[in-house]
């Protein structure tokens, strides 16, 4: 990287490091780039989810130029830019250079992926199952931030992936805490999207948790609720989300 290049670069910070996660953890889709036989960068659209520690998630067919292009060479790019109203180039995106990585359906790490890519993406469920069908995680290596125009980042993987003892903590109990919220505490669910989020109201439900937040959505609509801190297991995330519902219920009354 140039001097002037570097100059252009901005110091991080915990408001900068929050963007760059939100980014990541909310996205549904994002262009993905491999490199094929002939050198040539080939890009292509794909759904996208993150395991727990934060780590994208992607579910591709076999049948794909890009699964072929990660057979040959691991090393892929990816665009997360979720857009909005006016110029395209005025809201935040970033890009990830990735390593993609497959992995085994019959693991317990294949388990988890499996049940929160489909809570991310539950039409995927017509043809996640197909034998030509495979889960890959796309290690991070490196990123660039961009925020806008004056606004130029290069988060570390470290920025942008949750603490892994506090995601290790929580993958064992993720799957009933989510069940366990919309089962017991719909209520405060509808709080959080509502009054913390500013949504309509709706049957909101849980999809997923990790350290950094809380994942809802409503029919095809996503939410994430951020959580104040890295909780660091099962008795932090219990506490971090009454906080959360009592904060929510003040200002609903």
């Amino acid at each position: 990287m140039s001097k002037a290049a570097k100059d252009v670069i901005q110091p991080m910070d915990e408001a900068v490091r929050a963007e760059a996660k939100g980014l990541l953890r909310e996205a549904r889709s994002a262009a993905l780039a491999t490199l094929g036989p002939d050198g040539h960068p080939s890009a292509s659209l794909v759904g996208l989810a993150t395991d727990i520690d934060g780590t994208p998630i992607i579910l591709i067919s076999g049948l794909a130029a890009h699964t072929a292009n990660i057979a040959g060479d691991p090393r892929a790019s990816l665009l997360i830019s979720p857009g909005g109203k006016g110029d395209p180039l005025a809201h935040a995106r970033i890009t990830l250079k990735v390593r993609a990585r497959k992995i085994d359906r019959e693991s317990e790490d294949g388990a988890r992926i499996r049940r929160r890519y489909l809570a991310r993406q539950p039409k995927s469920a017509l043809y996640a199952d197909f034998p030509d069908f495979s889960f890959f995680a796309l290690d991070i290596e490196s990123a660039s931030l961009n925020g806008g125009f004056a606004r130029a980042f290069a988060p570390t993987p470290a920025d942008l992936l949750s603490d892994p003892a506090h995601a290790a903590a929580l993958a064992e109990v993720e799957a009933g805490a989510v069940a366990h919220m919309n089962d017991d505490h719909a209520d405060a669910i509808a709080l959080y999207a509502t009054q913390l989020l500013g949504a309509k109201p709706g049957d909101w439900r849980a999809i997923g948790l990790d350290p950094d937040g809380l994942d809802m959505a409503l029919g095809s609509a996503a939410l994430r609720l951020p959580f104040p801190a890295s909780v660091d297991g099962p008795g932090g995330l219990r506490r971090a989300l009454a906080e959360l519902a009592t904060k929510a219920r003040a200002q609903a009354a």
